[in-house]
């Protein structure tokens, strides 16, 4: 490799960075209070307040996952699991879905899940963070995360959002397939 090259990819890659900054300015931006109680069903169990989901933490994340339908919503909660334990040193976490209590239970215990796995039944705490869409009269789920900030008097503030999807910053494995010789090749997660 020519010493051009080397100039060319590290500004290459300090453009990329700097998008990413960027990005993440914009989604932060767009920072809000919720002022609804927002409740939800986690097993058999009565009704989970957002609030007491953050457990002792001031901080979670709320996977929106479109259930278990969707191979690549399973293929990202994967990735969760893998760094779920890095992540639980600074914040809790919270993977939710429309699926019954039988089909959360039965896909975590497929794939070796540990996080937690909250159902929003009636999709109102989903509609109201942006991660469903309608189109042509139906309703569909859309996948992605929400970052909530619980203050010292209670006060719930979504500090970010975003999306996944193939090739996002998420899920590593698309960016791997990018520099084989081939690319991904169509490649799609599978069920199992």
């Amino acid at each position: 490799m020519q010493q051009n090259d080397d100039a060319e990819l590290t500004s290459l890659y300090r453009e990329s960075m700097d998008v990413r900054n960027r990005l993440v300015a914009a989604l932060k931006s767009r920072a809000v209070t919720l002022n609804t109680p927002y409740a939800f069903t986690e097993g058999e169990s009565s009704p989970v307040l957002l609030d007491e989901l953050f457990g002792d933490k001031h901080d979670l994340i709320v996977i929106h996952n479109m259930g278990r339908s969707c191979n690549y919503c399973s293929l990202w909660a994967d990735g969760l699991n893998g760094v779920l334990d890095h992540l639980l040193t600074r914040t809790s976490v919270v993977l939710m879905n429309a699926d019954s209590a039988a089909a959360q239970r039965e896909i975590a215990q497929e794939r070796g899940w540990r996080f937690r796995m909250i159902r929003d039944s009636e999709c109102a705490f989903t509609d109201a963070m942006g991660f469903r869409t309608e189109h042509d009269g139906k309703k569909y789920m859309q996948p992605g995360y929400s970052v909530f900030h619980r203050n010292d008097v209670g006060s719930i503030t979504r500090t970010g959002f975003d999306t996944f999807g193939p090739g996002d910053v998420y899920m590593g494995v698309f960016h791997m397939f990018d520099m084989l010789a081939d690319g991904g090749e169509g490649w799609q997660p599978r069920k199992s």
